[in-house]
């Protein structure tokens, strides 16, 4: 891939957002540049809170998704699954009328008996742009640029993959057996219990404007999200996992407000850096990030953040209405803590 934009962009949303609030940030301090690594609805929600902290975010998405309207463009077409990277963009819309209009005219979804159904506006867009311009990174420096997004959105890799997970009791009758599933619609909604995942192909590309924003970033940001089919995926991409190993940048863990059955049914909070270590050893973090109202005693989860050099930072982030949900007000407000500090 080529680092083409927009031929009148100078450059891409990102450096546009950064340079258009330089005028706000104090003499001689920048905004933090922050990656966030992710993909669906975890990451929309970081990112929904990281462009009210800081000008200067990133997205890199997993390009794993093979079910509904990404998997069909992506079987019809052999493109990456541009649904991750619609809804990365829609995060990094503004607040005003135009941001509010945009996100949703491309999360919107057809309804109808033919083949349009379920196929999301921003998804034909997408791969429009592919098409057009032959480059999946150019193309979505475009649908930004279009959008007015706050910020970059990066493929992980340049070709799509398949995620492979090794799981323990997806037959009900034998909940001891490992078995292997394949697909990331399928791992994320097996009946057994995930154990480690692996990527198809093997050691693939990493999108190499993904691998320099990470090294030039102050943060990374791992999660929140589906931690076997978004999160950890972009630590078996080896560019991508040897960046995230050698950035000078600090990295910061986003915790999940609650297992996500099958996937991560019976999982506490620590169980997600446990995870984390054991996929990338090598792989040192900074601080982690919990909610008050799920991490309960703190203890352990504090004592394996520790082990991986970091500090356990509690705070409110959840929605007031008991869902499952960050509060992207929240959420930002206890980032811009941790990056501050």
């Amino acid at each position: 891939m080529s680092d083409n934009v927009p031929a009148d962009s100078g450059g891409s949303p990102a450096d546009a957002a950064a340079a258009g609030a330089a005028a706000d940030d104090p003499p001689g301090v920048s905004p933090p540049r922050v990656v966030a690594l992710g993909g669906g609805h975890g990451l929309h929600a970081s990112l929904s809170a990281l462009r009210r902290v800081t000008t200067d975010v990133t997205a890199v998405v997993t390009v794993a998704d093979d079910g509904g309207s990404s998997g069909r463009l992506r079987e019809e077409l052999g493109v990456l699954p541009p649904g991750d990277l619609r809804m990365a963009l829609a995060a990094l819309c503004g607040d005003d009328e135009w941001g509010h209009t945009w996100s949703e005219v491309v999360q919107h979804r057809f309804r109808s008996e033919g083949q349009l159904h379920g196929h999301a506006v921003g998804n034909l867009l997408i791969v429009a742009l592919w098409e057009l311009l032959g480059d999946s990174v150019a193309g979505l420096d475009w649908v930004g640029q279009l959008l007015g997004a706050h910020g970059r959105v990066l493929p992980m890799s340049s070709v799509p993959l398949d995620i492979v997970a090794e799981v323990e009791g997806a037959d009900p009758a034998r909940p001891f057996e490992i078995s292997t599933v394949r697909g990331q619609v399928a791992c994320a909604s097996t009946r057994g219990r995930v154990r480690s995942i692996s990527l198809v192909p093997e050691a693939p590309p990493a999108s190499h404007q993904a691998v320099k924003a990470v090294r030039e970033a102050d943060w990374v940001v791992f999660g929140p999200g589906s931690w076997f089919t978004s999160v950890l995926p972009h630590l078996l991409v080896p560019e991508l996992a040897e960046a995230l190993v050698e950035t000078r940048a600090r990295r910061m863990v986003a915790l999940n407000l609650s297992p996500q059955k099958g996937e991560t049914d019976g999982f506490r909070p620590e169980t997600y850096l446990e995870v984390l270590a054991a996929h990338a050893p090598r792989l040192g973090i900074d601080a982690v990030l919990a909610d008050s109202g799920v991490v309960g005693d703190t203890t352990r989860v504090g004592e394996v953040a520790k082990e991986m050099g970091g500090r356990l930072v509690v705070r409110d982030v959840a929605a007031g209405d008991g869902s499952p949900r960050h509060d992207p007000d929240l959420l930002a407000a206890a980032f811009d803590d941790v990056f501050r500090d």
